[in-house]
């Protein structure tokens, strides 16, 4: 038998729109409307709009581009995304998710770094070159840990606020390629890696609560 997921409100566009350039960092119009799963002709008005407010700006970082967020437009998401918490009574269980989740985090920054890196001798690091598989099935098995850890925070949040629904089935399918000998799915960039979909959540609860990642 399926589980099928309890959503709680779902969020106004304006905001999944502004909100998805935040989390992402830098995103192009397919990734904007696709991260919140938005009609990609509706969201690229929205984006021109929130453009034309000055509240998100078209970037370049190598030979990556799309949208990243101004000052004023994270001024902006703060005051949606603070309304909508108000709104909806929210706020006790997500600060509840966050505490729960902020050891969580230090273990799969850990975990992240074992993967690439590796104490040798003297404390001395050196580049995992993955040919310790016991090593490596530590490492996995952590994340494993975590995602299962994951689920019921997920759950949790996504059961008062929609647009939380999905990190957790990210994570699974992120491990899924892992297993499949994929490394680059732990904390590879420009995929929906362990890493970048931890990161993306992270972002999400702190902004949610008004909380300066520099906290």
């Amino acid at each position: 038998m399926t589980h099928i997921p309890v959503l709680g409100r779902s969020s106004q566009p304006e905001l999944l729109v502004l909100h998805s350039v935040r989390i992402q960092g830098m995103a192009d119009d397919d990734a904007v409307a696709g991260r919140f799963g938005l009609d990609q002709a509706d969201a690229r008005e929205l984006l021109l709009d929130a453009e034309a407010y000055g509240w998100i700006r078209q970037a370049a970082f190598g030979e990556t581009a799309g949208w990243s967020m101004t000052e004023r437009g994270r001024a902006e998401d703060d005051r949606l995304l603070a309304e909508e918490l108000a709104g909806t009574g929210a706020r006790p269980v997500v600060e509840q998710v966050h505490e729960a989740f902020v050891p969580l985090n230090g273990r799969l920054l850990q975990a992240c770094t074992d993967w690439q890196l590796r104490s040798e001798e003297g404390g001395r690091l050196t580049p995992n070159t993955h040919t310790d598989d016991e090593w490596d099935a530590r490492v996995l098995g952590e994340l494993e840990g975590l995602g299962g850890e994951l689920g019921p925070l997920v759950a949790a949040l996504a059961a008062v606020l929609a647009r939380f629904a999905g990190y957790d089935t990210r994570f699974s399918a992120a491990l899924g390629w892992v297993r499949a000998g994929r490394g680059e799915w732990v904390a590879g960039t420009g995929i929906d890696s362990c890493h970048v979909v931890w990161m993306e959540l992270h972002e999400d609860l702190i902004s949610t609560l008004g909380i300066q990642r520099s906290a």
